[in-house]
């Protein structure tokens, strides 16, 4: 099948509106690609730098015109690429479409590497009955009442981090705030002393850096052998001194876990949950940064804060693709077919923009309203993202403490949050590798440092 012939055959393309005139790029492209559907499906499938820099364009030209498309993408699996929010809600909770790593052990190699399948063969990459057990044995640690007692625990964390950063210079609040926040709250669920969360810290970014890249085997190797044996001697701790904890709940737990999935268990709520909220409270403050309507709107009342951690997660959400799924049977959506055995992917963050869906998708409000349970930030059905409580009382936490803090805070170059983003193909996350700001300018500006060498004098609401 060609990349054309994978587009609907009920067309579609009158009735969802034209994409605005800045989303149009030279030689009538999209947002800096190729004008042609081709064109289009292959910068998605290499993943081009312009999609990757801004993939909102692209994926509006595919809602139109391909919206479920067949992608070639460098680990050479075929991939359908499904970008409506009616056909992406659907897919996310169908049973053909598997996560189970075990039933397609060739193609998860393909796309993923042969090695440490112990570590991946956890809750995300499971099907019921065994993702109902897993699931069932995890929840405790991220129940409602559980995450809000941490919630002064979880201040006092980025009140410190916050204080750690310099003020009149720029600081990389990737490296200084976002990242370190969810690791150390993670580690105090878990129960991890603070003298060896840096390390830890360290070991997961070298993960982060070298997952998707073939030229790093060798230290995500490493970094990934640390980590299995660190949690390994972690399970094995709680084992010997039960106590309060989420992982002595876990090693207690009903389901009765062995150590190997105990391991993988932990690893999972590590890997997933500090890159998704490091990425989305680096891509909100971005992107309130940028709106500064958007902004003043918090600044004035701080109590559109947790509605306002919806709207940014739909608006530009830290995870830009569903994770590994397979067709275990042969699916059709739209007129298009998906044969057995392909790779599904599901871009939650066009279905997050669809227009059919939402109202004026491509602007940001943080005073929308009945968003949360409607956007697919965080997953739909069965695999629901299992820590969105937490992510949800973290992103409110940091963004709460940023504007209290550091009400006058500002890009310290614009231009960067242009080029700063994760590159690659396959996208399964969307996130600043770099976010250098300046969180007290008038501090700056009193003292005679100099700005950054170009960078604009910003204004501020």
């Amino acid at each position: 099948m060609t990349q054309e012939s994978a587009a609907p055959k009920d067309g579609g393309t009158a009735t969802r509106g034209t994409r605005g005139a800045d989303e149009v790029g030279e030689g009538g492209g999209v947002g800096g690609v190729g004008g042609t559907l081709g064109d289009l499906v292959n910068a998605v499938s290499k993943g081009a730098p312009e999609y990757r820099a801004c993939p909102h364009p692209v994926y509006a030209a595919l809602r139109e015109q391909a919206p479920v498309c067949l992608l070639k993408p460098p680990h050479g699996v075929d991939t359908y690429l499904i970008t409506r929010y009616e056909d992406a809600r659907d897919a996310l909770s169908d049973p053909r479409f598997s996560k189970d790593m075990r039933g397609a052990i060739d193609t998860y190699h393909a796309v993923f590497g042969s090695f440490f399948d112990a570590l991946d063969d956890n809750v995300l990459f499971s099907d019921p009955p065994r993702h109902t057990r897993l699931r069932r044995a995890l929840r405790s640690g991220f129940t409602p009442r559980r995450v809000e007692q941490m919630r002064p625990r979880i201040t006092e964390i980025a009140e410190n981090l916050l204080r750690a950063c310099a003020k009149s210079t720029p600081v990389d609040l990737m490296s200084s705030f976002a990242f370190p926040l969810p690791i150390a709250i993670l580690c105090e669920l878990m129960g991890i002393p603070e003298g060896d969360r840096p390390e830890i810290l360290d070991h997961f970014r070298a993960v982060t850096l070298a997952r998707f890249d073939p030229s790093r085997r060798a230290e995500l190797e490493a970094a990934e052998a640390w980590l299995q044996a660190r949690l390994g001697r972690l399970v094995a701790y709680t084992r010997e001194h039960p106590s309060d904890c989420f992982v002595s709940d876990l090693v207690q737990a009903e389901e009765g876990l062995d150590d190997a999935e105990l391991v993988a268990s932990l690893w999972v709520i590590f890997f997933a949950g500090h890159k998704t909220t490091a990425y989305q409270i680096g891509n909100s403050v971005l992107d309130l940064l940028l709106h500064p309507d958007q902004l003043a709107k918090l600044r004035t009342d701080p109590l559109l804060i947790p509605g306002a951690v919806e709207e940014m997660v739909r608006f530009d959400g830290s995870v830009e693709s569903s994770t590994f799924r397979y067709a275990a049977e042969e699916a059709e959506i739209r007129g298009t077919v998906i044969p057995k055995g392909s790779l599904v992917q599901i871009a939650l963050s066009s279905a997050n923009r669809d227009p059919e869906k939402f109202g004026s998708p491509d602007v940001l409000d943080v005073t929308r309203e009945g968003i949360q349970g409607t956007h697919l930030g965080f997953g739909h059905g069965t695999h629901y993202c299992l820590g969105a409580p937490l992510a949800r009382l973290e992103l409110e936490v940091a963004l709460s403490c940023l504007l209290r803090e550091f009400p006058e805070m500002e890009l310290a170059d614009p231009q960067e949050g242009r080029a700063a983003w994760l590159k690659g193909p396959m996208p399964a996350f969307r996130g600043l590798e770099t976010l250098h700001i300046v969180l007290e300018p008038s501090r700056r500006a009193a003292t005679g440092s100099p700005a950054p060498a170009g960078a604009p004098v910003t204004s501020r609401p």
